[in-house]
């Protein structure tokens, strides 16, 4: 979408910038997060092929930022966002220490989300903004935090979901009014349900689930979402449960084993899901379900005791 142009007089940044926490691990691909603990001082950032958005978090700061020769002198507050498009160097020089909410798309990612969204070439581009103030794109941004820095990451299914949604909002606001409305044809639907199961143990992504509805994934997420009244994530992990729960009750399989059959990453991944989803965890669904036995067991034991010590009627004496 942009081509790099490296800017010479433009050295890496000379400002510390310390990674608090990073996605590198969590199997994002395409687009990826940090959270960056920023010092005060200049700070010059070198062109690069991804996009760049910055979002500030916590107390303001005072802020003077240069890139495209576009310059900016500003108060940075919680919530405002820097969008720097792939191939644009630049630098900002804070007057305080902060903390910058750093989400990247790769130009691929970017440039296919974009084409499905069918708008003409000219309103297709990522610009440069400064200081951005959208409700909308900082909701999709803290979601993507929070997945960031949970303890037990969801699916990568729901960060690309979150990503696809923030590249729309950047590019064009909204979805065009024409695909907004609608659900998916029953065929269509039950093809990709179909699909999701079948492959519950390995990991989705939207381009494949939009495929098989041979729907844009803008399109596809849109009525996948009418249709089943959840979004396309959560449906997903709502199947994912829903398996798991099953073959804990059968007993022949370890809980690892489960979780891995399932398409949970590790057993407490899917502990979290479980307790957040259906309110008991695999260990309290056990239990429950060993309770039930015993009951069972035990009003099987004392209807027999019963029947074999009834009291036979009394001898009539004619």
């Amino acid at each position: 979408m942009n081509a790099v142009t490296p800017i010479s007089t433009l050295a890496p940044h000379s400002g510390s910038r310390i990674a608090m926490r990073s996605s590198r691990t969590l199997g994002w691909q395409g687009f990826g997060a940090e959270l960056l603990s920023v010092s005060a001082g200049l700070h010059r950032l070198p062109a690069i092929r991804h996009h760049r958005v910055g979002v500030h978090v916590g107390a303001p700061v005072n802020a003077r930022c240069l890139c495209d020769a576009r310059r900016l002198t500003r108060i940075q507050a919680h919530g405002d966002a820097d969008v720097i498009p792939a191939g644009l160097a630049g630098q900002w020089n804070d007057d305080a220490a902060c903390t910058i909410f750093s989400v990247w798309f790769a130009e691929d990612f970017a440039r296919r989300t974009v084409e499905q969204l069918a708008l003409k070439p000219a309103d297709a581009q990522l610009r440069l903004r400064f200081q951005m103030r959208d409700p909308r794109f900082q909701h999709l941004a803290w979601a993507l935090r929070a997945e960031l820095e949970a303890d037990d990451a969801s699916d990568p299914l729901y960060a690309e979901s979150l990503c696809t949604a923030m590249l729309v909002r950047l590019v064009s606001g909204e979805l065009p009014a024409g695909k907004r409305r609608g659900t998916l044809a029953p065929r269509t639907a039950a093809r990709v349900i179909e699909f999701i199961d079948a492959h519950l143990d390995q990991r989705l992504t939207l381009d494949e689930l939009a495929a098989h509805a041979q729907l844009s994934v803008p399109h596809f997420k849109a009525l996948f979402r009418e249709t089943l009244g959840v979004p396309v994530h959560r449906y997903v992990v709502q199947r994912r449960v829903e398996r798991a729960r099953t073959l804990l009750l059968q007993g022949r399989l370890s809980a690892s084993r489960i979780a891995l059959e399932s398409g949970f990453a590790h057993q407490s991944h899917m502990a979290h899901w479980m307790g957040r989803l259906s309110g008991v965890t695999p260990r309290e669904l056990l239990g429950i379900a060993r309770d039930d036995a015993v009951a069972v067991a035990a009003a099987g034991r004392d209807s027999t005791s019963n029947a074999g010590t009834r009291a036979e009627p009394p001898a009539r004496h004619d």
